[in-house]
């Protein structure tokens, strides 16, 4: 059974149509369904392309066709049906609906006290790109220090992310304090640069390091998601050599990530054997 696709004619970029994100979803789904699967979905909805109104759905909403599976999650207020995107089918559907963004939780369903890995999201305020690649560096640096894997996306906007597979070993709260002192390290080596202020308007001219990411029921796009930029960009994977000096997220598009995918996926590691912290803290201290 197949997802009823609809108004593909229909620009999203002014350039861009519904039907060329569509192609783009169905062509990059072997490497996309591995973040997606088993992890509840938040849709970021744009059914009248990029600069129209959008909105984040959450629930998953009622008559849902057979092939589309849910999970329930229990929140403070009230109990949230979340779609899991499973297959192709599913990927399909809800870009149909005019999901240009997929966001997904840190942890699969079947562990959801648990996210199967850590996150450092560079975000820079009115300062150059070449910041959050050199700022991007040195998080690297500390991790290789301490014995810790990590892998580097562009965020498909202005920022990159850093992200250290976990796979389910700490709770939240222990992943947020090791962030932050990996942060606060690399604040130590680049004063002039990095900024640790969640206050926008306290980290001007700065790149902040965003661990608060790392809590509970927190999302963010996945990689290979499309974000709602100029081009239609991609949260792109990167191998830690293309994070250098003169890297350029806006050259990470719809366009050109598919051919880039050939070589494969430099992100897989993500969800392959997770990081000791405990080993790692007491490198830490050393440093």
């Amino acid at each position: 059974m197949t997802a009823k696709l609809s108004n593909l004619d229909k620009l999203y970029w002014p350039k861009i149509t519904k039907g060329e994100l569509l192609h783009y979803y169905e062509t990059v789904a072997p490497a996309i369904l591995p973040y997606l699967k088993n992890r509840p979905l938040v849709m970021v909805r744009f059914p009248n392309g990029i600069n129209g109104e959008h909105f984040y759905q959450k629930e998953a909403g009622a008559n849902l066709p057979k092939f589309v599976k849910t999970t329930s999650i229990q929140h403070e207020e009230r109990k949230i049906s979340y779609i899991l995107v499973q297959n192709l089918q599913t990927l399909l559907y809800v870009v149909n609906l005019g999901s240009i963004e997929l966001h997904v939780f840190n942890a699969p369903i079947s562990h959801l006290e648990k996210p199967d890995y850590m996150v450092f999201d560079l975000d820079p305020e009115a300062i150059p790109f070449k910041a959050v690649v050199e700022t991007a560096q040195v998080v690297h640096e500390i991790l290789e220090e301490i014995k810790v894997p990590s892998f580097c996306k562009t965020s498909g906007a202005s920022g990159l992310h850093i992200y250290v597979p976990l796979q389910g070993k700490y709770t939240y709260e222990q992943e947020v304090q090791f962030a932050k002192l990996v942060a606060h390290k690399a604040q130590e080596r680049l004063p002039g640069i990095v900024s640790l202020e969640r206050r926008p308007v306290n980290r001007q001219k700065k790149v902040y390091i965003d661990v608060f990411q790392n809590n509970e029921m927190q999302t963010l796009a996945s990689a290979y998601s499309v974000r709602a930029q100029p081009n239609a960009t991609v949260s792109t994977p990167l191998s830690w050599k293309e994070v250098k000096s003169g890297l350029d997220p806006r050259d990470f598009t719809i366009k050109t990530v598919p051919n880039r995918l050939k070589k494969g996926d430099p992100f897989k590691g993500v969800l392959g054997k997770g990081a000791n912290l405990q080993a790692a803290l007491k490198k830490l201290e050393k440093i």
